[in-house]
Order: C-alpha cells, then structure tokens, then sequence
C-alpha cells in the first residue's frame, strides 16, 4: 500500500451557523429567514477535512474554547481521522464562529475569531516535530500574523513545501511572499497582493481561484494556464475554496506537478459546491476520480 501524503494545516476551526434565506437583506432591513443548520467549519479545518477526504495524512493545528461547540468540533475531527494532538483547548476563550447567510447561491460570512487568537507561534513550537514530518503545510490568515511568520519560516528553513490560502485578506509582511511555496488567493485578494511591493519578482507562486471561471496559474514553461471550471449544479459555494486548497495541497504532497494538482483541485471544489455546508459537499478521492473519468476535457 502505498504511504499517504502527510499535510500539516495551521489555521482556524469554527462552528458555521448557517441561514438559508430568499432575500439578503438590506442594511437595517429584517428578512424572513428559510432554515436555519450548524456545520463545523473555519478555513483551516475546512482545508484539513477535504485533505483528508481525499486521502491524505491530515494534522490540524488550532484551537478551540471548553464550550459545546468545541467538543463537537474536537469529535467531528477525529470521526475524519484527523490528528487532533495539535488543538490547545482554551477555557478563557469560546469557540470560533462564522454566522454564513445564503440567498439565491451567494453568502454573506461575518468571523468572531474566539479561540483562534490563541493559536501562537509559542503554542505551534510545541507541535514542531509534527510539523516537520509533513510534505506539505497550509495555512490561512485566521489566526494570528505571527504564528503565520514562524510557520512560514520554520517551513522555508527545513525546505517543506509550504501553501498560503490569504483569506480572508490583511497585509502581510513580505517575507511571505520570498518564502510561501505558493499563494492561492482569489482575484480580489489577488488585486490587494498586486499593490505589495516585490509583487512582480513572485506572480509566478499565484494559483488564482476564479469561481465559475475556473483556475489561473503559471505553469513550469513559464506560460499563464487557465484550466475552466467544470459545469454543475450549484447549491453551496461556502467552502469550495477551502476544498480546493485542501486538494491542491493533498496532490502536490503527492508528488503531482502543478498543472496536474490545479486541474484536480478544480474538480473537487466543482463537487464541493453540490451539498450545503462548507465541509458537507468535500468529496471523497474516489468520488473526484469518477467525476474526472466522466468530466474529462
């Protein structure tokens, strides 16, 4: 059998509390709401579950508060078969929340990062061997900037392959640029990014979500690649981006060049956005390996 690819994510873990609704209202307007459901998310733990789904050895770095909502996390994550040693549980703290509201199939998300603040570079030290032992790390910038900067150098100086989801945006320091592996921002983060200095001397480390568009990157000839987005029927977008970054890292800690990654990312963000909920709608391998065999381009 042969061994699986180990990621390591670095990042936030939420509970979703999701509303389905006809009308997004206005400012100071009240809508009628449709339904009303909780899934566990967090950009980081969202990466995490669709890594694992699709077969890879997943390690979740965050934290969570000693709150109903935290245990329910801290279960869901090892009913995946995620490696849960590297969640601090934070008893001053409550558990991250996204309050998601869904019309028509858009979102609205507004974050309260609880626990998340305290995933500090003096907490990830801790976890540093695990770190280590990982093909591939990915991280997203709802936890602190400077657990970001240690992470990112750690992964830089033991020459590990290291993914950068900047989302949701902030500035960030330049290092990053120098040493993330790659960037997978979409085109408004991508629009922020182009006003950082040295921006021009990295554009090849973007791997551009387009939504309906598809993926946009550079590829090993040096050439911008556009691969399109595979048409399906839209139900939830909330996490297709985090599906797509947890599959882009799964198949490159696979050993698959770029090109090849992006294209099945692509598919399994296409899948994603079938089924409601963030981590609902993340297929599995086989079920991304069908959907190619019958989607082929």
């Amino acid at each position: 059998m042969p061994r699986r690819p180990k990621i390591c994510v670095v990042g936030s873990i939420n509970m979703d509390l999701v509303t389905t609704t006809k009308s997004m209202p206005e400012q100071g307007e009240t809508v009628m709401g449709e339904a009303f459901a909780t899934y566990p998310g967090g950009k980081g733990a969202n990466q995490a579950v669709a890594a694992v789904k699709l077969g890879a050895e997943v390690t979740m770095i965050g934290a969570i508060g000693e709150d109903a909502f935290g245990s329910d996390l801290l279960s869901h994550f090892e009913k995946e078969g995620i490696y849960t040693n590297g969640i601090k549980k934070c008893p001053q703290q409550t558990t991250g929340i996204a309050t998601i509201i869904l019309s028509k199939q858009d979102n609205r998300i507004i974050v309260a990062a609880g626990a998340n603040t305290e995933v500090t570079p003096e907490w990830v030290k801790g976890n540093k061997q695990e770190i280590l032992k990982c093909d591939v790390i990915l991280l997203q910038f709802e936890i602190p900037m400077e657990t970001i900067q240690y992470v990112t150098r750690l992964a830089f100086d033991n020459g590990i392959p290291i993914v950068i989801n900047p989302a949701p945006f902030q500035e960030f320091p330049k290092e990053l640029l120098e040493k993330a592996t790659y960037f997978t921002p979409n085109e408004i983060e991508l629009l922020s990014m182009n006003q950082m200095e040295n921006f021009n001397k990295v554009s090849d480390k973007m791997i551009v979500t387009k939504g309906s568009q598809g993926v946009q990157f550079v590829n090993e000839s040096g050439d911008l690649q556009h691969v399109s987005a595979f048409q399906v029927k839209v139900e939830d977008t909330t996490g297709a981006g985090d599906t797509f970054n947890g599959a882009l890292a799964a198949e490159l800690a696979r050993g698959a060049e770029l090109e090849k990654a992006a294209y099945y990312a692509n598919a399994a963000a296409a899948l994603s956005v079938t089924k409601l909920g963030a981590q609902g709608g993340m297929p599995t391998r086989e079920e991304v390996e069908t959907f190619l065999r019958e989607n082929q381009k």
